[in-house]
């Protein structure tokens, strides 16, 4: 198994692990918050943006138009927050879900010591005391990991380099 396969494998225990004690959890489908909110473009690894790179690679040339654009777009946008440019606007789901970031995999069920929850709907029902007993994911040692896994880029710049 390779580094980024074991990586997503111990992500979905984790993430199954809080699903299984939390079946009211916010993050599933029909949520797509998290994608319309972003504070930055998505940094990936080189063994990231290969895996997506696959997923984009299925995708009709209609929807890597839009995608084309979306990346344009948020390259020059100084607002924030951002929308994701691979997100589906029109159903707000993702077209590379299988093939998605380790970004994308962690949110809302990993946290930072020092940066919190993220999520603004999961924050409130920490601060109202409904999520005692999850244990969080470490984000800070997927990003150990991740820093094993090749240079870092933001998604759009992958994007460009490779001009799909």
């Amino acid at each position: 198994m390779t580094g980024l396969a074991q990586l997503h494998s111990d992500i979905d225990v984790r993430v199954h692990t809080i699903l299984e004690g939390h079946a009211d959890w916010l993050c599933g489908k029909g949520c797509d918050g998290c994608c319309r909110r972003l504070a930055e473009i998505p940094q990936l690894t080189c063994a990231e943006w290969a895996l997506l790179r696959e997923g984009l690679a299925a995708l009709s040339a209609e929807r890597l138009q839009e995608i084309r654009g979306n990346m344009l777009a948020i390259r020059c946008q100084q607002d924030r927050p951002l929308t994701c440019p691979l997100l589906d606007r029109s159903n707000g789901t993702c077209p590379v879900y299988h093939q998605r970031p380790v970004a994308c995999r962690t949110y809302g069920f990993y946290v930072q010591r020092d940066k919190g929850l993220y999520c603004h709907d999961i924050e409130l029902q920490v601060d109202e005391g409904r999520l005692p007993s999850v244990v969080w994911g470490n984000h800070d040692a997927i990003d150990q990991r991740l820093a094993g896994l090749g240079e870092s880029r933001s998604l759009s710049d992958w994007f460009e380099m490779d001009a799909i």
